[in-house]
């Protein structure tokens, strides 16, 4: 979940760092990326940024959110002929304006999810939309500039159909019912482990649900993960070895592994044996760093990374690489 993952503060001085980095650098990190032996599917779009993307199996494509362009797209593998291109497939009306960002497929209802968010933290919504023609469900307006800053980001659906979307800014949860109704807003003093302001420029982020009835959510500040139970609302911090900082979107790999996004490395491991009470980082991905790794998807039984930034200038080409992960070394 970067402009998922990033408020508009925190996308700001990234923008900043990348363009002090010098362009010979960006240069030879990005010819590594074409001839790197890991798999990379470059994909052609019209914008510099895409937030997210999510794996669709049954139709063969990548759905991805296009970031300040506001919609969705899809990058279909199944009908390429070598050349990937993205197709946008909606721009939403009463969100426009707004970046779309994390996503989230619901294939037992045949529906996807999208989270919308003003850069400004003044207007936070999550919309629902059929997979076979995209037409809306609904959309959950969640926050306007009546109710202060916030900054939807990312969103996870639960074997009832609800839908919980992260609070960038509030370090909050948004529960939405399977027909768009809000249901609650989960607050806890859990989610701020680190009172300093910097620690909270980025507050709550990826979030996926476990099978076993509860959320695991990311804290991009201070790289805490919590632990949510979704009968209960109750918050718990999940004692983690080894750093998840600048944590972004995650995936569930299984029931005892997620995987973790992040600025650097490009994507991390972790793996639990109690139910999530506890984790470790097991192993890590370094993938093109320039290019900002936003987000994690299976496909395949392999974990894929969509990244942020587009390259070129006429058309834009972004990545989505596979993570080959390496084991951490022993300390």
């Amino acid at each position: 979940m970067a402009i998922r993952c990033c408020s508009g503060r925190t996308l700001l001085l990234l923008l900043l760092l990348i363009s002090a980095v010098p362009i010979s650098l960006v240069i030879q990190l990005e010819r590594a990326t074409w001839t790197s032996p890991t798999p990379h599917l470059h994909y052609r779009s019209l914008g510099w940024v895409r937030e997210c993307a999510k794996w669709d199996a049954p139709a063969g494509r990548f759905l991805v959110s296009t970031g300040l362009d506001g919609g969705l797209a899809e990058v279909s593998v199944a009908r390429s002929d070598g050349v990937l291109a993205e197709r946008t497939l909606l721009r939403e009306p009463d969100a426009a304006g707004n970046a779309s960002l994390g996503i989230a497929v619901d294939r037992d209802r045949g529906r996807v999810l999208v989270v919308f968010a003003d850069i400004g933290s003044r207007f936070s919504a999550v919309g629902a939309y059929r997979l076979d023609n995209f037409q809306r469900l609904f959309l959950a307006r969640l926050s306007g500039p009546e109710d202060g800053p916030s900054f939807a980001d990312d969103v996870a659906v639960d074997a009832d159909g609800n839908a919980y979307v992260t609070d960038f800014k509030g370090s909050k949860l948004w529960k939405v019912g399977l027909n768009g109704e809000l249901l609650a807003v989960i607050r806890s003093p859990v989610f701020v482990q680190r009172k300093e302001w910097y620690y909270n420029l980025g507050g709550l982020n990826g979030i996926v649900y476990h099978p076993n009835g509860f959320l695991l959510v990311i804290h991009t500040g201070s790289g805490h993960l919590f632990k949510v139970d979704t009968s209960t609302h109750e918050v718990s911090m999940v004692e983690v070895e080894g750093s998840l900082l600048m944590g972004d979107g995650l995936e569930l790999v299984s029931p005892t592994k997620i995987v973790v996004a992040a600025i650097r490395p490009s994507a991390r491991l972790v793996e639990s044996s109690d139910d999530w009470r506890t984790a470790r980082v097991t192993e890590t991905y370094s993938g093109p760093s320039h290019r900002v790794a936003t987000s994690a998807t299976v496909k395949d039984g392999k974990v894929y990374i969509s990244h942020l930034l587009g390259g070129g200038l006429k058309t834009r080409t972004h990545v989505i690489s596979e993570a080959v992960f390496s084991p951490l070394s022993p300390t």
